[in-house]
């Protein structure tokens, strides 16, 4: 039977393309082996985040960060701040006074979604010295629409998380933002920076005195070399 090259290429693109699916299928299925009540779009997204950091950072997407050079104090102490976390209590900001603090605006379907697990290794790690606040959000593209306790029960299921969330509200600039993210992005209150989130997972560092040391890009993963300088500095 002769065989045209032109039938021969496309059978051979097919095949290509089944194997390269279900390849794909593989590995998602796998990176997710743990996780719970996820959606596609969750289980995709966590998939693959180990290949999208890499390559956001290498192309400058979402990347900046930012450092207090000048060693600018605060014009409003944080530390008279307060935020509800998301079972209702209030927090006081000086209860951490001698530790890091490292706030992050967080959401459940992002691409960047899997940094709650670098963030939950953090905050074992440094316990004693590094409290993480995560501030949910659905600021970008409405990527957390749960409530309080959908995205507590996200975050514990999926990813262990045991740090301190914060009931879900606005941390972009304007009428509503959080009053912790108003000192995070406001110059005239944290004495140096006026850089809001640029997209979920955006990071801010306190220090021990209650001084905003760094701000660091969703690119810039907790895991990171810029980080974890930062949080041993």
């Amino acid at each position: 039977m002769k065989i045209y090259p032109g039938k021969f290429k496309l059978k051979l693109f097919l095949i290509v393309i089944i194997i390269t699916g279900i390849a794909v299928f593989l590995y998602v299925l796998i990176m997710n082996i743990n996780s719970k009540d996820m959606t596609v779009r969750q289980k995709i997204l966590k998939a693959v985040y180990p290949i999208w950091v890499p390559i956001a950072k290498i192309a400058g997407r979402n990347s900046k960060v930012i450092s207090n050079k000048n060693h600018s104090s605060p014009t409003h102490s944080i530390y008279d701040l307060s935020f509800t976390l998301n079972n209702g209590k209030e927090q006081k900001l000086a209860d951490f006074k001698g530790k890091k603090i490292l706030l992050v605006n967080t959401a459940s379907d992002c691409g960047y979604t899997p940094q709650y697990d670098d963030l939950e290794k953090i905050f074992q790690k440094y316990g004693n010295k590094v409290i993480v606040l995560g501030f949910p959000a659905n600021d970008f593209k409405e990527q957390e629409k749960g409530d309080d306790a959908q995205i507590a029960e996200f975050c514990k299921v999926n990813f262990g998380v045991t740090f301190p969330l914060a009931r879900k509200s606005t941390v972009i600039k304007g009428q509503n933002q959080d009053p912790v993210f108003r000192w995070l992005s406001n110059k005239s209150e944290n004495g140096w920076n006026d850089q809001q989130p640029s997209w979920n997972f955006s990071k801010y560092l306190i220090d021990e005195n209650g001084v905003l040391t760094n701000y660091f890009d969703p690119s810039i993963s907790p895991s990171s070399k810029e980080v974890i300088d930062a949080l041993e500095k």
